[in-house]
């Protein structure tokens, strides 16, 4: 839950979710943020302290926020194999991409049983982080330069050296994390269904350096050569400081985050909305 969410919302969203007869459970901290002294306002019976597998086993996890929200979300939905459907805030999301305006008829949608899941991939990273960390990704893994040199970024593919990369940083995304970090970065916008990785420079020194999409069956290897003693990581939105001179290993993950999608909404009515595509700015 995003912390731009009222009361008020979230009350309205239950009494929605009990008039289409789903029953429901709220984490206790997001009680306490939402209702504080009125805690009240939920009964007891449907607050949960923490997550477990017969809680999990049949539910939705119904995310309300923005992109960032969801992938904090997801976190604990990939462990619990749970579909997650995301209801947006704010004002750009592609993954919570239905409008709070709409929870109503989302909600209907899937008493009707109007929806399928998608299987989106997630990437698994093993290297020098020098702690421990969740190693999942949804979008992507990137580096990224702590101070004003830039990095020096030595790239293996399938154990094969691809391309060294002098630039602010690079990352690799998923399909799901393609209009992301990838894509203000200038990577293309991928079709989720789509079996592949990208691979993005960030500001590269050399321009012929492009955006590389690659199976997502290859291993790839990252090295990151800093002018300064350290650089910057992250696994979507949670970020660390490397040494220079760390090597990462980026694969498909096992394990698969499911998405909820409602029969109304496609891709590439999100593209479309979201990217203006469909926008004509000829007279303006």
């Amino acid at each position: 839950m995003s912390h731009n969410v009222s009361r008020e919302e979230i009350s309205a969203m239950i009494q929605m979710i009990e008039g289409a007869d789903f029953d429901y459970a709220i984490g206790r901290e997001t009680v306490r943020t939402l209702f504080g002294s009125e805690q009240n306002r939920v009964a007891e019976e449907k607050i949960y302290d923490a997550l477990t597998p017969e809680l999990a086993e049949g539910s939705i996890m119904l995310v309300y926020g923005g992109d960032g929200t969801l992938l904090e979300a997801a976190r604990t939905a990939v462990e619990f194999s749970m579909p997650v459907l995301g209801v947006n805030s704010g004002r750009l999301g592609f993954l919570t991409n239905v409008p709070r305006t709409e929870i109503k008829n989302a909600i209907d949608m899937l008493a009707r049983g109007e929806y399928t899941i998608e299987r989106r991939s997630l990437l698994k990273v093993e290297g020098d982080f020098g702690r421990k960390v969740y190693p999942y990704a949804l979008n992507e893994f990137s580096v990224q330069r702590h101070h004003m040199g830039m990095l020096g970024i030595d790239v293996e593919i399938d154990g094969k050296r691809t391309v060294t990369y002098h630039s602010d940083g690079a990352l690799i995304a998923t399909p799901t994390g393609s209009t992301a970090y990838s894509l203000s970065a200038g990577g293309p916008v991928v079709a989720p269904e789509c079996g592949c990785l990208v691979v993005t420079p960030i500001a590269p020194h050399n321009l012929s350096m492009r955006p590389l999409i690659i199976p997502d069956s290859s291993v790839v290897r990252i090295k990151v050569d800093s002018r300064e003693s350290y650089a910057m990581v992250g696994l979507d939105n949670q970020n660390y400081t490397v040494n220079s001179g760390a090597t990462f290993t980026i694969s498909r993950a096992e394990k698969e985050f499911f998405f909820v999608k409602l029969q109304n909404i496609s891709f590439y009515d999100t593209l479309r909305e979201k990217m203006m595509w469909g926008v004509d700015t000829r007279n303006r």
